[in-house]
């Protein structure tokens, strides 16, 4: 179902060095770069990327680029190329140098912030470029303008040249290369990976739009390209496509307004998880904002008067809004002419307005849909009474996970073996596969910080089951009764009891299998010890080398070899470790738990969208979508334990 209203026309805005205004010099970037990209590490350098993409995204919402191209290159540096208008070439009135420069080397100059350039635009600081610019060790320009090819070369934010016409051209649009600094970065190889997720989000937020990125570093050569006619609908189909979906097609709406433009795909699936991402102006706003509480507000509304109006709800019944919402699976996108970030990262939307325009973009667009289709109406509200029913029996069961006081401490599980300290920033808490595995790690942990909690068994899918059945699952009661800051709704970190929690599992098929059922549930109803980190992955040797009285200990085929061919395989004796159970307590203290020796994988959110959708193919009710999975890697196995 498409519901649209909104206008064709495009407004012309002039665009020259006019417009470019600077509301005060170019800071010392390169002394607190946090302040500006949030941090040094990955997530940092891969910013850099993005704000450059942000800019020339800002010229495609403008109606004058078609097409951008994101290349990494062989030396290492990347390249953000478009076919916008060009930065203006022209010599800034104030400033004396060609506004190029002027975007380039003054923080806060663009030309977002006055009427003049842009009418809706994602990077609202207006730092992108000098930011970029300033911790790289070299960047270089070429804007293609006015029939000319003009180029500008900078060393760690400082111009070599002026810029210089180098040719003639009959194309228009901007070129950005640079190298990352290493002096700044912790790293500075780009992730393709990490980028072909962003700019896919990109293109689907910008129905159209061609991105096309190029990997063209040695031996890894690759390329995608993105572009989607059926913009957020053909995103929200890409995010249910493991899921039994509730309507034929999605509620699409689409409105224009005096103050922005609204933008909703929505619909409903057999899961019971909500997923609903936001983003304004392009900017995802990982943490919501006004136009995610209209979108609640208005659903919940509308869901509600809708029931009452088809005699399922009786006068005094009314849903909750954690009813309606389950197994919703939603885009809203909004473009403002001012949108007010909170923080420079520019994770939550404040715009007042905003909250209002979706909730009459819902009440147009969906109200409409449920009025015109009464059968999948009926079958909606149905489902809803359904959640409602199975929520108020989970508050029950949920009162008995709740973490007690000190003073009822026995209440813990009984198979947790604690520890003794009780600064839970010191804690950590082993997940353990199994009653043999847990004696071992109950005899070689250290009791002041380490906790083991066995599992008998694995536990319960929580893909395939709503909440109130969830809970009833004795594995899952332990680990929440044991972590102590609830789940879902409940969720509250203070009351955590280890920072850090580790799953610790067998090197063998179910091992993964346990591991992967960990996962799913903690990501379901615990995000926020993935988002923060508290969530690890133990890492026990593969295999145990023993020659001459000396014990060498591989956590993969490649050490293996690297180790034998080190020690000579003559008289070498190689023990496999298909479980934990098969080590004793002293070697599973030194080569797993031990922090002074040990290996572990911190599990993060870098791609929540991704991580989402693994989890619907893997865990999820299409085992065609599992099968496919598995054909198209199977080829990355090379030894598998049955």
């Amino acid at each position: 179902m498409t519901i649209k209203n909104y206008t064709d026309e495009k407004n012309v805005y002039s665009y020259d060095e006019s417009n470019i205004q600077v509301l005060e010099g170019l800071d010392p970037v390169r002394k607190r770069p946090g302040m500006y990209i949030g941090s040094t590490d990955e997530q940092g350098l891969h910013h850099l990327v993005v704000e450059i993409v942000d800019n020339s995204v800002d010229e495609a919402l403008a109606g004058y680029c078609t097409k951008i191209t994101v290349s990494l290159n062989k030396d290492g540096s990347c390249a953000v190329s478009d076919n916008g208008r060009g930065i203006p070439t022209g010599i800034h009135k104030k400033e004396k140098i060609s506004a190029v420069e002027v975007v380039l080397t003054k923080l806060h100059a663009g030309g977002k912030f006055g009427q003049g350039g842009y009418k809706v635009s994602g990077g609202l600081h207006g730092v992108g470029l000098s930011v970029v610019n300033a911790l790289s060790e070299w960047l270089e320009v070429e804007v293609h303008q006015n029939g000319k090819k003009y180029i500008q070369k900078y060393n760690r934010g400082v111009p070599q040249t002026s810029l210089q016409v180098i040719g003639d051209t009959d194309d228009t649009g901007t070129k950005i290369t640079f190298m990352p600094d290493a002096d700044i970065f912790e790293t500075i190889e780009f992730s393709y990976d990490m980028l072909k997720s962003r700019l896919r989000e990109v293109a689907y937020l910008n129905k159209g739009l061609t991105i096309e990125l190029n990997d063209f570093r040695p031996e890894i050569e690759r390329s995608d390209t993105f572009c989607y006619e059926g913009g957020i609908v053909d995103f929200l189909n890409y995010l249910n496509r493991a899921k039994e979906t509730l309507f034929n097609q999605p509620v699409y709406m689409d409105y224009e307004y005096e103050e922005g433009q609204v933008e909703i795909a929505l619909q409903y699936n057999e899961s019971y998880n909500e997923v609903i991402y936001t983003y304004a102006n392009n900017i995802n706003t990982e943490e919501g904002g006004t136009h995610l509480v209209g979108f609640r507000n208005s659903l919940t509304k509308i869901i509600n008067d809708c029931g009452k109006k088809l005699n399922i709800l009786k006068d005094d019944e009314r849903l909750a809004g954690e009813d309606v919402r389950e197994g919703i699976s939603a885009i809203i996108s909004v473009k403002l002419l001012e949108p007010q970030f909170e923080g420079q990262t520019k994770t939550k939307l404040g715009n007042s307005e905003i909250r209002g325009m979706v909730e009459r973009a819902m009440q147009e667009g969906f109200g409409a849909f449920l009025e015109e289709n009464p059968k999948e109406a009926r079958e909606l509200v149905l489902k809803c009474l359904t959640a409602q029913r199975a929520r108020e029996a989970a508050r029950a069961a949920r009162e008995l996970t709740k973490r007690k006081s000190v003073l009822e401490s026995s209440t813990l599980p009984g198979k947790l073996a604690d520890c003794s300290e009780t600064d839970p920033q010191l804690c950590e808490i082993y997940i353990v596969e199994g009653d043999s595995a847990g004696g071992t790690a109950k005899q070689g942990r250290d009791r002041r910080f380490q906790a083991i909690l066995p599992l008998r068994g694995k536990i319960l899918n929580v893909e395939k089951a709503r909440l109130d059945k969830v809970l009833e699952n004795n594995e899952i009661k332990n680990m929440i009764t044991a972590f102590g800051c609830g789940i879902s709704d409940d969720f509250d970190a203070s009351k955590l009891r280890y920072n850090r929690i580790i799953c610790m599992t067998d090197a063998d098929v179910d091992g993964s299998h346990i591991r992967i059922l960990l996962l799913t549930f903690f990501f379901r109803y615990m995000r926020p010890l993935i988002e923060k980190g508290h969530i690890y992955i133990a890492q026990p040797p593969l295999y145990k080398v023993s020659r001459g009285g000396k014990d060498v200990y591989c956590y993969s085929d490649a050490e293996l070899e690297e180790t034998l061919s080190q020690m000579g395989r003559k008289n070498a004796v190689i023990q496999r470790y298909k479980g934990l159970g098969e080590m004793n307590a002293d070697q599973l203290w030194h080569t797993t738990m031990n922090p002074e020796t040990r290996t572990m994988m911190q599990v993060t959110m870098e791609d929540a969208l991704e991580a989402d959708e693994m989890f619907s193919i893997l865990m999820g009710e299409v085992p065609e979508l599992r099968r496919q999975f598995i054909e198209e890697n199977a080829t990355l196995v090379k030894e598998l334990d049955i």
